[in-house]
């Protein structure tokens, strides 16, 4: 198989996963979409040479996991600068847990990335900690206090008596 075909058929199998990922934790499907395309340019830029990645996907993921803390890191600026709130662009959600994907929508930036690589991405607490460059027990730590919180927003609210 040819270098091209190779990378074609292996960007057809991780393509869309990333892209899953991306914009669940970006929280912005644009972005998301963007930062995904971004991290596979880079890759195939590598792919025939000597500077290929021995794992791609690892690779790949790193790559846009870097990316999306700089956009976040500039948007912040950006948000200081113009003091003005973008509502997040809607996404379709993995079924049947769309309120769950919400109540992700609102967690801090570390905790939302962590939970997406994690459960919608597939990755071991040991990959998403190389990815997100943390030891693997504060990803434990960190999906821990993100199931605490997703478990207080989701629970049942008890009606008020009036």
């Amino acid at each position: 198989m040819s270098d091209e075909a190779e990378f074609e058929a292996w960007y057809r199998q991780e393509h869309r996963r990333l892209v899953n990922v991306l914009v669940v934790a970006a929280g912005d499907l644009d972005l998301g979409r963007e930062v995904a395309d971004e991290a596979f340019a880079r890759c195939l830029e590598r792919w025939d040479g000597p500077r290929r990645p021995a794992d791609p996907s690892a690779w790949t993921y790193q790559v846009a996991v870097n990316l999306l803390r700089r956009r976040w890191r500039r948007r912040r600026r950006e948000h200081e600068l113009l003091r003005t709130v973008d509502a997040p662009a809607s996404v379709d959600l993995p079924e049947p847990a769309v309120d769950l994907w919400r109540a992700v929508a609102t967690l801090p930036d570390r905790m939302r990335l962590a939970v997406v690589l994690r459960y919608l991405g597939g990755l071991s607490e040991r990959e998403v900690g190389e990815v997100m460059r943390i030891a693997p027990g504060t990803v434990a730590a960190t999906l821990s206090k993100a199931r605490r919180h997703l478990a207080s927003a989701l629970e049942p609210k008890e009606p008020s008596d009036v």
